[in-house]
């Protein structure tokens, strides 16, 4: 062999080995960034964070529409919800509940059978036309001829709250004011149910009360059985500021 031969040989082995060096680092440098990403080459997602636990489904108060629980105080924890079957009935249901952070509204007391106004029920209650007036209501005094049962509401205990005579279908009225709860409308709270202010104007009647039921229709009031109102009256707290809501049934689902 010539020495030009071998000499073409040896650079011939140089330039492929330095071919080959070069082609093998940049395999190696491929397979680097390939196992530094994942399959398709973009990057992983980052963890979902947990979701959120679902939050409760609060309970409204049954048989109320959007207008009248927009009536209720935000800081109220009981109601008693008392619905006539027409604007013109003068017999109701009442049902007390009371409202849980967890759970919404909650009976707690009641059906109870109820007397309303001789005329039924009214949205512009004047006086003396034998009517109930419709809304939602505070409940904050109580009182009666008979000693305090042992409410936590303020209560006033006077010889004034003796009825006498007869009620609209003759039946007797002793007894009726035995255990009464001032209804606020067109009254002064924190003020004995016996107290005569009206804010409203002697016009818009007053002196509406829930109170011992006397077998037939009231004057304006709301009246329950001796026994309903003893549960009552031990039941509302202050603290939970109390409310009724009362009317015939269309009017409460407003």
């Amino acid at each position: 062999m010539t020495v030009r031969k071998v000499l073409a040989l040896l650079i011939g082995a140089v330039v492929c080995t330095g071919v080959l060096g070069t082609g093998c680092a940049r395999e190696q440098s491929d397979a680097s960034r390939r196992a530094a990403q994942p399959s398709g080459g973009s990057a992983s997602p980052s963890a979902s964070p947990h979701p959120a636990p679902p939050r409760p489904v609060l309970s409204p108060l049954p048989g109320l529409g959007p207008d009248m629980r927009a009536r209720l105080p935000s800081a109220s924890r009981q109601a008693l919800v008392v619905t006539g079957a027409t604007e013109s009935s003068v017999r109701a249901q009442a049902v007390l509940y009371e409202r849980y952070p967890t759970k919404g509204w909650r009976a707690v007391a009641g059906p109870w059978p109820a007397h309303n106004g001789l005329r039924g029920w009214t949205d512009d209650h004047v006086v003396g036309d034998l009517q109930t007036p419709i809304g939602v209501f505070p409940l904050s005094d109580a009182g009666g001829l008979l000693p305090d049962p042992g409410t936590r509401l303020p209560y006033d205990q006077d010889p004034l709250f003796h009825a006498t005579g007869t009620g609209h279908l003759g039946e007797p009225l002793e007894g009726s004011f035995d255990f009464v709860i001032a209804i606020d409308y067109n009254r002064v709270p924190g003020t004995t149910p016996l107290d005569e202010t009206r804010p409203l104007g002697e016009e818009k009647g007053g002196g509406i009360w829930i109170h011992v039921d006397h077998g037939g229709p009231t004057n304006a009031c709301v009246s329950f059985s001796e026994e309903h109102m003893r549960v009552l009256l031990n039941t509302l707290d202050p603290a939970k500021n109390p409310v009724v809501v009362m009317g015939p049934e269309a009017a409460l689902a407003r």
